[in-house]
């Protein structure tokens, strides 16, 4: 009962710390973001835990979060994949530059990322990539909204994309690189538990479309952000759409029919 109702219980906390977060300001919504991926963070693991056992969480750890800081940090030394960025210090502790909950954010998006692959593609190249289009696809989102809070910022933000002047292409490039990497190396070092998705996957299910839906809503409307809505939009898209047409075909199909006498 707990594995099930846990991962829910979450779920419901991280959205109403998000929706919360348009009716915030200053360092009371920095706090709120960090509290926020803190809960992403534990709600992916968790799930990770609780569905797939010791070595699928342990793997997501290690090549999530580990791989996420490592990548940072190079990234904030060298400048690659990404071009050149600095962080300010809104965002708590820093080691080699890097806030510490930044590799906890693309933990809490890839495991879903990972799962909605899982669940529309064969395993092979096409999950991978799948997983890495519906992983770096959020940093249309992500980016333009954290560069704005003024969260970190760029030293040269050209080439950009139309509509998204503080953000180069190159960012862009360097996430789907590492996501393509992420992919590729999570499922053999987490084993055949995450080789398919099933109904424990539910909350992750649930958990990437809010965080498209809401997305888009949220710089359409509430962060005055148009540009990166449609980016966004559009990436993740390429993920959510199919999976929302997966899930409302099975729901049909679930659909007790009437035989009349």
């Amino acid at each position: 009962m707990i594995r099930r109702r846990l991962p829910w219980a979450l779920l419901g906390v991280l959205v109403l710390a998000q929706v919360c977060y348009p009716l915030t300001a200053g360092a009371t919504r920095a706090r709120l973001t960090v509290a926020t991926v803190l809960l992403g963070y534990l709600l992916a693991v968790g799930h990770a835990l609780l569905s797939r056992g010791v070595r699928a969480a342990g793997a997501l750890v290690a090549v999530a979060t580990g791989g996420g800081f490592a990548i940072e940090a190079l990234g904030v030394t060298t400048g690659f994949p990404f071009g050149g960025y600095d962080y300010s210090g809104e965002l708590g502790p820093r080691l080699a530059g890097v806030p510490l909950v930044i590799p906890l954010a693309w933990t809490w998006m890839a495991w879903p990322a990972w799962l909605v692959a899982a669940r529309l593609a064969p395993p092979g190249p096409r999950r991978v990539a799948l997983a890495a289009i519906g992983l770096s696809a959020w940093d249309l989102f992500l980016d333009p909204q954290m560069v704005a809070e003024g969260y970190w910022a760029w030293r040269d933000p050209t080439p950009a994309l139309p509509g998204l002047p503080g953000v180069p292409v190159s960012n862009y490039l360097g996430w789907l690189l590492f996501a393509v990497l992420l992919a590729a190396t999570l499922r053999p070092l987490a084993g055949p538990a995450v080789d398919r998705a099933d109904g424990r996957d539910a909350p992750m299910l649930a958990l990437y479309l809010w965080t498209y839906a809401s997305s888009v809503l949220a710089h359409a409307v509430f962060l005055d952000l148009p540009a990166s809505a449609a980016w966004g939009g559009a990436g993740m898209a390429v993920a959510a759409v199919p999976l929302a047409l997966s899930l409302a075909r099975e729901q049909r199909h679930r659909r007790p029919v009437d035989v009349a006498a």
